[in-house]
This record gives structure tokens, sequence and C-alpha cells, in this order.
């Protein structure tokens, strides 16, 4: 259970104020776009998925590797991969029958970084 630190005033508004309204719409994310963020949320919000990103962090590694690494199933790892390929977390290359695979961009790097550097933080 999350406990807060601080105590925390919540106060009411006894009346919705229009400007207010929409200056909270102006900035707020559209429908679609909060989707797709929080699919990518959902994807970072496993255990396995995030030790798997924080090797590939480092450097591509193949499917075998990863396996060895997390000491989990090779199908169990692939089967996560595939669905960090759909979430656009992770992408690949084939080197014979290999599979070689890597984060899919910086910004993933960048994204599990801050997360960490929260954690630690705290």
């Amino acid at each position: 259970m999350f406990e807060m630190s601080h105590s925390v005033a919540l106060e009411s508004c006894d009346e919705v104020k229009a400007e207010d309204v929409r200056a909270g719409r102006a900035c707020m994310l559209d429908v679609p776009t909060a989707k797709l963020l929080a699919g990518v949320f959902k994807g970072l919000s496993d255990p396995t998925r995030l030790r798997i990103i924080s090797a590939l962090a480092q450097r591509e590694f193949c499917v075998d590797d990863l396996a060895a690494a997390l000491e989990m199933e090779q199908s169990a790892v692939s089967h996560q991969l595939s669905d960090m390929r759909d979430m656009h977390l992770v992408c690949f290359r084939k080197e014979g029958r290999h599979v070689y695979y890597r984060l899919d961009d910086e910004h993933v790097r960048d994204l599990f970084a801050q997360g960490l550097a929260h954690v630690e933080h705290s």
C-alpha cells in the first residue's frame, strides 16, 4: 500500500470555472495518445521485462543468452520479447538461426534510466 510521507490537504471546488476547465483540457493528453502511453508503461510494468530492458540497455543479446542470464526457459523469454516487440520496446535482427534483440530506440533506454533513477533516489 502506498503511504504518503506528508499530509495533503484536499480542497473541493464549490464551482467549476470554465477558464480552468479550458486550461486543463489545453494541457491534457488526448485519449488516443493517453492509451498509447499507457501501453508503454504497461510494457514497463513487468519485472521480467524490466530485467530484459536492463540488459538490453547495455548491448544486444540473443534469446538463448538472455534466457540463460534470466534463468528462464527460452520459450518464456521469447514470449516476453514478442510482446515487447509488439509494444515497440525492442527490435531484433536475425543472424543465421540466432535472433538478436536490442532496445527499439533511445527513448526506451531513457524511460528505463529515469525510472531507475527515481527508485534509487527514493
